[in-house]
């Protein structure tokens, strides 16, 4: 049997639209997909790769035994570095010595201060190894701020901030243009280095650059206890930075950085109808980013306890507090999650933070929404494709319109024979309204017109009911269960083991 073939795949620095079309090619075909990551769990390079990933590849999660926390004597940490890269090689190697490709991820370039080097170094020289460049974090970072680094002759240091002050200032003092990457707890002493270098107000920071999380500013004006290890410090040519004396043509004094941006943010977000499985990607890389999760109770239980993190519960019918709540936090500076069931547009916390955050106070706070997967469509999944052609969402809930709206509106999706979503049906104050419904649809749609009725989709007590719309029995119904109404082209097939399913025809009247 060949051996299978190491790839050092570089996914580059954040935006996984920066990974390469080869990495992208070889992250979705890869038999195994490695990656390194801290004991929390999370692998900055696997989120990047996750909209590449296909089928069902073996994840190889490679956990470093520690990272930044204090073990005692340096040969400890040494001792147990080494211990965990063996280890790692080894499970590897068991992988390609029966014949399976390894596509190993890495951060930025596999060979530019990676994780990958430490697996090329040890079974390079054992199997068919290829090394697939990608793009560093100190180009996203000179990209961020639109700032050349170097032009013509100008020559480029980088730096990693680990090193001690004094030899930093030296190379910052004898260098046209630098990047310094690693700061994290390093920033103080780098900072006090490029003091020290006489460069300190032309120095440029940029943190998580090409994320939704980037933020850039003057070195002077940003936060030590802020800093992440996912930053750099540019100091841009001269030259390259178009700073030249009008006179001599040589160049002129160095540029001042640009303004610190993106103190605070708000992200609104749906967890989908149940687990983490029907959790976007990007909803759950939002929710781990977070700070501070702020959401109705039982929807922040379903997201795991982070310590690092602050949850504020409260209960389902106060919207608007819990929104100027969530605002007025990420005003203050912190990352802000608001975490609603299904998809937070659709009968959720999206519109409640919008109408809040239209207020003066908020105009300088930007709130992202984030998509999420919807009940509706949970539902109609789970039985075929009864939504497959027009249809209408509606709420029964008569909490903010009242009831003769939602009748008028019944009755115009009856009439123009649309397949109808029907959310929040029925409530121990209102028990009355589905049957009101079903006997207004009585008026315009057929008896037989298939029903569906969804109860915990994805959940243990998932229930899934296919009725008429003459038989729709109310009792069956409570604010658990999503209810839709067929229109006249939907059509409900039984199965040889009993089930059902429901589709609407693309075409219309054929």
């Amino acid at each position: 049997m060949s051996a299978g073939t190491l790839y050092g795949v570089g996914v580059g620095p954040g935006d996984p639209e920066l990974t390469t079309i080869k990495a992208a090619r070889l992250i979705g075909d890869a038999d195994v997909v490695a990656y390194h990551c801290a004991r929390h769990g999370r692998s900055v390079a696997r989120g990047i790769a996750e909209p590449h990933l296909r089928g069902s590849p073996i994840e190889e999660v490679l956990v470093y035994p520690v990272t930044t926390e204090d073990v005692g004597h340096p040969d400890e940490y040494r001792r147990a570095i080494d211990e965990f890269y063996a280890a790692a090689a080894a499970r590897l190697a068991a992988h390609l010595d029966a014949g399976r490709d390894v596509v190993l991820l890495s951060e930025g370039d596999p060979l530019f201060y990676g994780s990958y080097m430490h697996m090329h170094k040890r079974l390079a020289h054992r199997y068919p190894t290829v090394v697939v460049p990608g793009v560093t974090s100190v180009s996203a970072a000179a990209a961020a701020v639109g700032r050349p680094l170097v032009e013509r002759d100008e020559v480029l240091t980088v730096l990693p901030g680990t090193l001690p002050r004094g030899e930093l200032a030296r190379r910052l003092a004898d260098t046209d243009s630098a990047a310094i990457v690693k700061l994290g707890r390093t920033f103080p002493a780098v900072r006090d280095a490029l003091t020290d270098a006489g460069r300190l107000d032309e120095a440029i920071y940029v943190e998580r650059a090409s994320t939704a999380r980037e933020r850039s500013g003057r070195i002077v004006d940003v936060d030590p206890s802020t800093v992440p290890y996912f930053a750099a410090a540019l100091l841009p040519g001269r030259i390259a930075s178009g700073h030249l004396d009008t006179a001599t043509g040589e160049p002129a004094g160095r540029p001042t950085g640009v303004p610190v941006t993106g103190a605070g943010e708000l992200t609104v977000l749906g967890t989908g109808p149940a687990g983490r499985d029907w959790m976007t990607p990007q909803a759950a890389a939002a929710v781990a980013e977070a700070d501070d999760l702020v959401g109705y109770g039982p929807y922040l239980d379903r997201l795991p306890a982070n310590p690092r993190q602050s949850r504020h519960p409260s209960d389902n019918r106060v919207e608007a507090e819990r929104a100027a709540y969530a605002l007025d936090l990420a005003a203050s500076g912190r990352r802000v999650a608001v975490v609603s069931g299904g998809d937070p547009g659709i009968f959720a916390m999206a519109a409640a933070v919008m109408e809040v955050a239209a207020a003066p106070k908020y105009s300088d706070l930007r709130v992202r929404v984030l998509p999420g997967v919807t009940a509706a469509h949970a539902v109609a999944a789970a039985v075929g494709a009864p939504l497959g052609h027009d249809h209408m969402v509606l709420s029964l809930s008569d909490v903010l319109k009242p009831w003769e709206v939602i009748a008028e509106r019944l009755r115009a999706a009856a009439v123009a024979d649309v397949a109808i979503a029907i959310y929040n049906p029925r409530s121990s104050v209102r028990p009355w309204q589905v049957g009101a419904a079903r006997d207004l649809l009585l008026e315009h749609r057929d008896p037989d017109t298939p029903v569906v009725l969804g109860r915990e989709v994805g959940r243990a007590g998932e229930q899934i009911t296919v009725t008429t719309l003459e038989g729709l029995d109310p009792e069956q119904v409570d604010m658990r269960t999503l209810i839709i109404i067929g229109s006249s082209t939907t059509r409900a097939i039984s199965s040889p083991d009993g089930s059902a399913s429901v589709y609407t025809p693309r075409h219309y009247g054929r």
